[in-house]
């Protein structure tokens, strides 16, 4: 039986201080064109971050039997280039939380950004930093970072869109922030991506319970009127959770852009800015 996640090389960490013990190099936001705003020495990015660092911690108590063969954290063996995705464009003033459920084998578990497509990640948002390795890979998942060459379909889908409605990345991060609920991934011994609503009840649910807490402690930390599922579960399962904490929050959902979706493979984008025009994002989003 595999537990969560295992420490990596420098053991857990418990608090936000890891750069200052360990001298991780900074990703400046105002290289971007975005801040965080500060209440007192607290960043909204700084208080993101300690909320992901606790999740990570209870995540390591986790017990997870077949199917599940391999489990991948990229909050701990990617957190430099997660760090730098946080620190440049997570800040106070954003309206709109998008939700994903969790990592893909070719997105976040390579790049540690949500639908992080690596061409986007590097490319686009000009995420910077080191990537190193879970504790075991599958042979036929290995993490090669940002040099990663296999396209995730649903990250360029989703940074495509919001590029191409945006222009630059501070036109998006001005009001919204992107986020997925579950930081780890599984993987069978087959080497089979399995999705957490694959997991036995029990282990779902004891998985989900705990980022169910954290969501709810970073909607707050963000103060988002609106989280945006995207694809049914996120959306449900936010909604769920949220509502159970009283946390006063509107949820809403957008089609997930996953090729596995028919739908989505039929014009994504075109669905996407449909719904967000209904919801009154798309006028917030527009470069023009």
């Amino acid at each position: 039986m595999l537990d969560g996640t295992s420490a990596n090389e420098t053991g857990e960490f418990a608090s936000g201080d890891r750069e200052e013990e360990e001298g991780l190099p900074l990703c400046k936001s105002d290289e971007h064109g975005t801040k965080s705003v500060s209440e007192g020495n607290i960043t909204t990015s700084s208080k993101f971050l300690q909320v992901e660092l606790e999740l990570n911690a209870h995540l390591r108590q986790l017990k997870f039997a077949e199917p599940v063969r391999y489990i991948y954290n990229p909050l701990e063996y990617a957190w430099e280039t997660h760090r730098c995705y946080v620190e440049t464009y997570c800040h106070g003033g954003q309206s709109t939380l998008f939700l994903g459920m969790n990592p893909g084998p070719f997105g976040m578990a390579q790049t540690g950004v949500p639908f992080g497509e690596v061409s986007s990640v590097r490319d686009w948002l000009k995420i910077t930093g080191e990537v190193g390795h879970p504790p075991d890979e599958h042979p036929k998942r290995r993490i090669t970072g940002l040099a990663c060459a296999q396209r995730e379909v649903s990250g360029a889908r989703f940074w495509g869109f919001f590029r191409k409605l945006c222009g630059e990345p501070a036109q998006f991060f001005r009001h919204c922030f992107v986020h997925n609920l579950c930081p780890l991934i599984f993987i069978s011994a087959s080497g089979k991506n399995l999705t957490p609503p694959e997991l036995p009840a029990g282990e779902r649910e004891a998985l989900l319970a705990l980022c169910d807490v954290a969501l709810c402690q970073m909607v707050e930390a963000l103060g988002v009127s609106m989280v945006i599922g995207v694809g049914r579960v996120a959306e449900q399962r936010a909604r769920r959770a949220l509502s159970a904490a009283g946390v006063n929050v509107r949820v809403e959902g957008i089609m997930h852009p996953s090729p596995r979706n028919p739908s989505a493979n039929k014009g994504w984008e075109e669905v996407a800015k449909a719904k967000l025009a209904d919801l009154g994002v798309l006028s917030l989003l527009s470069n023009t």
